[in-house]
């Protein structure tokens, strides 16, 4: 059985460890704060170690013998907590790192550049290939879904509290999007695969194939959705004066550009078939995004 250790904060951490415990082929360990109250499943190794101490002894012997880091945060924890484990794995020999990244196609420069992700991914990169140790694995697979739907009219347009719907254009952009269950099914299916090929002949897949690029591609359904220019550059023009509350349109309105940056399978293909993953039905989905957004339970962490 392969050992993976989390930090297991952020929307996507429970579901991910709820798919790589039914998966049964992993040892998962949890890493959370000392005064951490989050309960965790049954079946979970906690580890309770001060993360952000600049002092990483504890959180080293923690990442010994581990075979993969897998890192699930909100996106306004501090911004050097991902470095500081990305440099514990190293010091820990750590194989494979997932940073924080659950979404945008890491390999699309202008549509990092333009959604303001790229110096975040730089960063994580440069550092995981400045020290040496660790391969990445990024995961491509756009919004969340039930997330998005329950976001409101900034994200897939949708105010189920207003009982409204926000047009993208002509609404006939396909865009590829994924729940938070199948993104965590991606997941646990690509640490199951085998290290390395059997020998010169075996063609069947590997998770050496998969690290330090973009993968695997992945997806629940296609989704289609103001012009979306006038959008995306209201966005900008509030960026440029630290207006956050703007970010979420900037981010949502540039990947409904009508140049297949959303829409990744048309480009690049999927990763589905090769890891097995089932083919959802979104009924029970959309009923959580609905759910979520009657009860306000949507704040931005994608």
């Amino acid at each position: 059985m392969s050992r993976l250790s989390g930090y297991a904060g952020g929307s996507v951490g429970r579901h991910l460890i709820d798919q790589l415990l039914k998966n049964g082929k992993h040892i998962v360990t949890a890493i959370t704060r000392p005064s951490s109250t989050n309960k965790m499943p049954e079946g979970v190794q906690i580890a309770r170690v001060d993360y952000a101490s600049d002092d990483d002894t504890a959180l080293v012997e923690v990442l010994r013998g581990q075979q993969v880091l897998l890192i699930t945060m909100n996106v306004m924890a501090p911004p050097d907590t991902m470095i500081k484990l990305i440099r514990a794995a190293a010091k820990a020999g750590v194989p494979y790192i997932e940073p924080n990244w659950y979404g945008h196609d890491a390999a699309n420069d202008s549509l990092c550049d333009d959604s303001l992700l790229s110096p975040n991914r730089d960063r994580v990169i440069t550092e995981i290939t400045r020290l040496g140790v660790s391969s990445y694995l990024s995961l491509v697979c756009n919004f969340w879904y039930e997330f998005s739907v329950g976001g409101g009219p900034d994200q897939f347009g949708f105010d189920f509290i207003k009982r409204s719907l926000t047009l993208y254009d002509g609404g006939d952009v396909p865009i590829n999007t994924s729940t938070w269950p199948q993104t965590s099914r991606a997941i646990a299916k690509l640490l199951s695969l085998k290290e390395l090929p059997e020998d010169e002949n075996d063609q069947s897949p590997t998770l050496s194939q998969f690290r330090n690029r973009s993968v695997p591609r992945m997806r629940t359904g296609l989704f289609t959705q103001d012009s979306v220019a006038e959008r995306f550059k209201e966005g900008q023009e509030g960026m440029k004066v630290h207006n956050w509350n703007v970010f979420t349109k900037m981010l949502y309105s540039r990947m409904f550009f009508a140049n297949g940056d959303g829409d990744y399978e048309s480009r690049r293909g999927l990763d589905n078939e090769l890891l097995g993953l089932l083919v959802e039905d979104l009924d029970e989905a959309t009923a959580e995004g609905i759910r979520m957004a009657e009860n306000n339970e949507v704040p931005f962490s994608h």
